[in-house]
């Protein structure tokens, strides 16, 4: 599995159309390309290509939202 840190995992911040579009929680790296909720990489005020997990204990979800996107490495900021 693929180890991202911080300065890699900002390259898939939805930037760039012909690149997925990844967020990290809790260690690891999800692919929200396809989630409608990301559109052009943002998330209401919040950026992909970022580690949410500071941010989970505002949102109005909890962590099993996490379990429907794809799994594509690990995060070591």
């Amino acid at each position: 599995m693929k180890i991202f840190n911080e300065a890699e995992l900002k390259k898939f911040d939805g930037a760039n159309p012909d690149t997925p579009i990844y967020i990290a929680y809790k260690g690891k790296v999800y692919d929200v390309t396809d989630n409608p909720l990301f559109i052009d990489g943002m998330h209401f005020e919040h950026y992909a290509g970022s580690d949410l997990t500071d941010f989970m204990s505002d949102a109005p979800h909890e962590d099993e939202v996490m379990g429907e996107l794809t799994v594509v490495g690990e995060y070591k900021p």
